[in-house]
């Protein structure tokens, strides 16, 4: 049996980053959605060595530790801000502290993550209805059974993407974009779920939410 998670995050941060800042703890590990297979997410904040990310197993666990500098660190949480997929701000706020001291930060971030993303440009949502315009055409008309399982699985995703998007929700992908429709709207989420082989129905009905198809004059 593996032993704790956070004791053998601290055993791994102090044997690798004895000089780190801080470094927390994240993940599925830690909740409700931990599996046999889930890792220890580790995000270390550090001076003296360049950012990067690293994996490996420690003890039976499978390890990912993302190392940050001040800068790196702030570089990465404002581009996925403006992506509208803040992973980083809630690897922190959902963390546990098991190196040093990341003061206002976990709150900052928890912040951040309840106060969701600004209100949609215009030119984003333009370009959200014409990327799902597009898809919905593609799969409307295609002839080949392989490419029409291709174009399914594309506009199942985005639907569920636009779907988050247009209700100015986070936007997430993987596991995690099921976790965010869960949390927008139950219904919504099991309507998705079983639209994955068929899903021109539900991304239609996204699109109208969001404005309507848009390919005529549309321009980016």
């Amino acid at each position: 049996m593996a032993p704790d998670p956070e004791f053998t995050a601290r055993e791994i941060v102090a044997g690798r980053f004895p000089h780190a800042t801080w470094a927390i703890l994240t993940g599925s590990v830690l909740g409700p959605h931990r599996t046999a297979g889930s890792d220890l997410d580790i995000v270390v904040l550090q001076e003296s060595e360049p950012s990067h990310r690293e994996s490996l197993h420690y003890r039976g666990w499978p390890v990912e530790l993302f190392v940050n500098t001040a800068d790196s660190l702030a570089g990465f949480m404002a581009s996925e801000l403006a992506k509208r997929k803040p992973s980083t701000h809630r690897m922190i706020a959902q963390g546990v502290t098991v190196l040093g001291d990341p003061g206002e930060l976990p709150a900052r971030c928890a912040r951040v993550l309840a106060e969701g993303p600004p209100p949609l440009t215009e030119a984003e949502r333009d370009g959200l209805r014409y990327g799902l315009t597009d898809v919905l055409d593609d799969f409307t008309h295609v002839v080949d059974p392989g490419e029409r399982t291709v174009i399914a699985s594309v506009l199942w995703f985005e639907a569920g993407k636009a779907a988050l998007a247009f209700a100015g929700r986070w936007v997430s992908g993987g596991k995690w974009l099921l976790r965010e429709l869960r949390e927008l709207d139950p219904d919504f989420a099991a309507r998705w779920l079983a639209a994955r082989d068929e899903p021109a129905e539900l991304a239609t009905q996204v699109l109208a939410d969001g404005g309507g198809p848009l390919f005529d004059g549309y321009r980016a």
